[in-house]
């Protein structure tokens, strides 16, 4: 749990300070489920540059209540939380010498988002909180507040958790949140996780992730692995401490996501790295008499494929699918060995390339149709697709035919922006399996939204 805070101060001598105004946001890694805030009496001057900065004068903090009034509801709100700010060593420095004055030890565990940011947005210009949620696209009322800062910083934690592919946040949070002596009841981890899209994350007593999966609907996978009794998921059951969660809403970023932290973190109960998830690719050649064949082989690293599938079996139900859709030659295509005219030539169904009546250039230009739909190659893309919350939409970014990662943007907002769209991205491996599922996706998905760059 997360108590993320923004402080606005009379500013002055060090320690010397008084908090002005605090806004604190109780987030549970998905949502905000608390909320404090207020403008404090400090019961000392205001310094003119901060009334200018702020807007907060002395007259609008006359009847606001003095800080040992709100005392109580901030230990309140903030126990069992990790304190998050931006420039936390500032805000924590603040709360503590004011505590220090009711003489009350006011201590919690911190994490900065300066810091964070750092480390999972590196070789940005400016690392100040108007600068980097600008850069970053995210939208901030009331600059300056602390509930409008408090909020922007929500915003960005919310970013920089999904751009945390190790998981070293939520483990560092894991392992300090207080543990029962008995591990809970596999009954309420379940009644504690909600039935969304997204990736689950299984922990054992030390906090550490044991097994990551993905689901539609996490609360009926998890019930899953817990009732299930094949050799799995009695290992599962017996070393489970905790579950957390990521919602991403799209089914191709919990893919992706699954994917590559599998192979970032390698859980023990999950298989080493997974075997490649794909078997049979498409590929294309062009035979002596200039038409372009297609055939489904074998998966080769070695040799560039147009789409990759599970099975021979998919892939051929593919091929058959395309071959209706462009009007292709069974035979060029690989699914009628015959030294005549294919079966669908008797049929009045192709435009006879098989026995060269249809000449080259017109056959092939069907034949480029299915690879352009087909492949991303060479391609700049975004796939859109559903986000995490109603007014918020996924982003699949693709560039030069490479998959760069994926981002959450708000519908009030244009991803059209090159600068923005990379800004917000996190990035991902470009590997094998990851264009397997895009490619896999798009084939089935027909209502996926595609913006060309």
């Amino acid at each position: 749990m997360y108590a993320i805070l923004d402080i606005e101060t009379t500013g002055g001598k060090f320690n010397e300070e008084g908090i002005t105004e605090i806004a604190i946001y109780k987030y549970d890694g998905h949502e905000v489920i608390d909320q404090f805030i207020s403008l404090v009496n400090p019961e000392r001057e205001i310094q003119p540059f901060v009334v200018n900065l702020t807007g907060i004068n002395s007259k609008m903090l006359r009847n606001a209540p003095k800080f040992y009034e709100v005392a109580k509801r901030i230990v309140e709100i903030t126990k069992d939380c990790i304190i998050v700010a931006h420039n936390a060593q500032f805000d924590y420095r603040i709360l503590r010498t004011e505590f220090k004055r009711l003489g009350f030890e006011f201590e919690r565990e911190t994490l900065c988002t300066v810091e964070l940011s750092k480390q999972l947005i590196p070789d940005l210009p400016s690392y100040s909180l108007g600068k980097l949620v600008r850069s970053l696209g995210i939208p901030v009322t009331d600059r300056h507040r602390a509930s409008g800062d408090a909020l922007a910083t929500v915003k960005l934690f919310k970013l920089l958790l999904a751009k945390d592919t190790e998981k070293t946040i939520i483990q560092q949070m894991v392992k300090k949140e207080p543990k029962l002596q008995m591990e809970p009841k596999l009954i309420d981890i379940i009644a504690e996780t909600p039935s969304v899209t997204g990736v689950y994350y299984i922990h054992n007593k030390e906090g550490n992730i044991i097994y990551i999966g993905k689901s539609k609907n996490i609360k009926r996978r998890l019930n899953q692995h817990f009732t299930k009794t094949d050799r799995k998921s009695k290992k599962i059951q017996l070393q489970v401490a905790t579950v957390t969660y990521e919602t991403t809403g799209s089914e191709l970023v919990a893919l992706l996501k699954e994917s590559e932290e599998i192979k970032h973190n390698k859980p023990i109960l999950n298989r080493a790295l997974r075997k490649t998830i794909f078997t049979h690719a498409l590929y294309s050649f062009t035979d002596h008499n200039n038409y372009i064949n297609l055939t489904i082989e074998k998966a080769d690293g070695r040799k560039s494929n147009i789409t990759t599938f599970s099975t021979r079996q998919s892939g051929r139900h593919f091929l058959e699918k395309a071959v209706e859709d462009f009007q292709l030659c069974q035979k060029l295509s690989g699914l009628y060995k015959t030294k005549a005219s294919c079966f669908h030539y008797d049929v009045k169904k192709c435009q006879g390339a098989c026995i060269e009546e249809e000449t080259p250039e017109s056959y092939n230009s069907r034949v480029n149709e299915l690879l352009d739909k087909y492949s991303y190659k060479n391609q700049n893309m975004v796939i859109v697709d559903r986000g995490r919350e109603v007014d918020e939409r996924s982003a699949i970014l693709i560039q030069n035919g490479i998959f760069k990662g994926f981002g959450f943007f708000n519908l009030n907002h244009q991803i059209n922006n090159l600068d923005i769209l990379e800004s917000i991205i996190t990035p991902m491996e470009n590997n094998k399996d990851a264009q397997h599922i895009i490619q896999s996706f798009l084939r089935k998905k027909k209502r996926l939204k595609i913006i060309q760059l």
